[in-house]
């Protein structure tokens, strides 16, 4: 089994339709800030506290494995299983970039580093003709 490039690995496992919605959203940005490029500045530093999906993932696999394991050894046993789970489902995102919470995440519009940088790259371009 071939694993897919660290790049590309959440986009191909997004529904299309998702991943259109997350690149329009991004060239919008880029043409609106082309129009107004004295806010450029502005709109990096936003990109600079971006979270991405990698990170968002990892917030959230960590606060359900501390709180599975909390509520495992205080209120009931069966509650370990929730950071058994958890540590699956990031195991198979960091090999597969897919894991249940994907698709949800993906359609609240959260982007990968590499969609961010893009928007970056796009905006430095524009503010370098000014």
């Amino acid at each position: 089994m071939a694993l897919p490039s660290t790049v590309n690995r959440v986009p191909a496992h997004t529904a299309e339709h998702v991943n259109q919605q997350i690149r329009l959203r991004t060239e919008r940005s880029v043409a609106y800030y082309r129009q107004h490029p004295q806010q450029i500045s502005h709109r990096l530093r936003e990109l600079d506290r971006e979270w991405d999906i990698e990170r968002t993932l990892e917030a959230n696999a960590a606060t359900l494995v501390v709180a599975g394991a909390v509520l495992g050894l205080t209120v009931n046993r069966q509650f370990l299983g929730i950071p058994l789970v958890v540590g699956g489902f990031l195991l198979q995102h960091a090999l597969q970039g897919w894991c249940p919470p994907l698709p949800l995440f993906r359609r609240l519009g959260l982007r990968t580093a590499a969609e961010i940088q893009h928007e970056r790259s796009a905006l430095e371009a524009t503010r370098s003709h000014f």
